[in-house]
């Protein structure tokens, strides 16, 4: 059977049942997930999957279904047709969970992730939350990385020193 990929992308309030709720409509509708990821962000949740799709399956049908799951209405749900070229990717395999905390301010992730571009480091996952205390908004970062072993310890360094001088506390585990 003939197939399309594509990137969907559910954000609505998050709730108890909203994962079981789109996966089993994609499995329902022959739909495959591939890469696949949820997070809860402020106060709702935001799941996106590369999906192979039937191909008598329409991107309006399937946003128009998934809408009128219960919970799903008002949702903000759009599928999108993608094809990406064949080219080397970097690698995905995960040699650094690192994890960042302090007060929040602007340009801290762009400082942070700047790091890793000069050193050929590849962001694999990244998760940050704001989180409010008496003292103002704390962030944390938590990142899973890919480093080449041969440039990791002086990425490590400057990515410490980027945090230091950020007011951040920096902690790291190789894998």
């Amino acid at each position: 059977m003939k197939s399309y990929q594509a990137l969907l992308s559910v954000f609505s309030p998050d709730r108890v049942g909203l994962i079981s709720d789109v996966t089993s409509h994609l499995f329902n509708q022959g739909i495959n997930l591939g890469d696949t990821n949820f997070a809860r962000l402020g106060k709702g949740g935001k799941f996106s999957s590369i999906v192979e799709i039937p191909a008598d399956l329409s991107e309006k049908d399937l946003m128009a279904e998934l809408s009128s799951l219960d919970g799903l209405s008002g949702a903000d749900i759009e599928v999108k047709r993608v094809s990406l070229p064949e080219l080397q990717s970097p690698s995905t395999n995960i040699t650094h969970n690192i994890r960042c905390e302090g007060d929040d301010q602007p340009g801290l992730l762009a400082r942070l992730s700047e790091v890793f571009t000069d050193f050929d480091g590849n962001i694999v996952r990244l998760k940050s939350d704001q989180v409010e205390t008496a003292d103002g908004w704390h962030f944390i970062t938590q990142l899973s990385v890919n480093i080449p072993a041969d440039r990791a310890s002086n990425c490590l360094a400057a990515l410490g020193n980027t945090a230091e001088g950020l007011g951040q506390k920096l902690s790291f585990q190789t894998l």
